[in-house]
């Protein structure tokens, strides 16, 4: 069901939402073990090509980063939360593998233009507190992907079975809570997109959009820059 939200406490910034990861941040990678399918399938896809770069937008803990790192020359983990990054490099020392991790926002990539053949961009998109905010990312991942990239977009959907949503052309803002192991409760702000709302942010954007689609609660896009 959809969590009744007092929206004068709703994250209104992007340190707010940052700060909510850094509190939460070493048991929520704790959580967060196994990439998803569509991840997956998506990175199965790529050719490996000498030189390449990828990057994973809000890489978390690192467990996309992971497999990106498998099909390019470079891979780049960006994430807003310090205490997120550092569970990154802990996780490729650990298992062998080997990415850069910086400390980024989404909204403002600290990369030069064209510098990214292939890139992840999932489940972070909807922490950002608003509408622009969340079409200046894409027009970043424009930016950044070189011509003839790739990238991979998600943010949760109001097809979730979490929801109750009678407008599924309407997304909405809401919170929903992480319990830590004391029992403390952390809001993490959400943008529940519905479907079409996230076409419609694509297509303002400057990516253009290969193939969208809903699949376990989630809007999905493989998108590339606009020529």
């Amino acid at each position: 069901m959809t969590e009744q939200v007092d929206e004068e406490a709703l994250p209104r910034t992007p340190l707010e939402v940052r700060e909510t990861y850094e509190e939460i941040g070493a048991h929520f990678a704790k959580t967060r073990a196994h990439p998803w399918e569509e991840v997956e399938g998506f990175l199965d896809a790529i050719e490996p090509h000498e030189g390449t770069v990828g990057l994973d937008v809000g890489c978390g803990n690192g467990r996309h980063t992971e497999l990106l790192a498998r099909v390019v020359d470079r891979a780049i983990g960006l994430d807003a939360s310090r205490a997120l990054l550092e569970t990154a490099r802990s996780r490729a020392a650990d298992d062998g593998w080997t990415a850069d991790v910086c400390l980024g926002d989404a909204a403002r990539l600290p990369l030069a233009i064209d510098a990214v053949d292939v890139a992840v961009y999932v489940a972070t998109i909807h922490h950002l507190p608003d509408r622009e905010t969340r079409i200046a990312s894409l027009d970043e991942l424009a930016r950044v992907l070189a011509p003839g990239g790739t990238g991979l977009v998600s943010a949760w959907a109001t097809t979730h079975d979490r929801f109750d949503v009678e407008d599924a052309e309407t997304g909405f803002d809401t919170t929903v809570d992480w319990t830590m192991p004391d029992g403390e409760t952390v809001p993490r702000f959400y943008h529940i997109y519905a479907p079409a709302e996230f076409e419609a942010d694509l297509a303002r954007s400057r990516l253009a959009v290969e193939d969208a689609w809903v699949a376990s609660g989630n809007c999905y896009a493989r998108v590339s820059p606009e020529q």
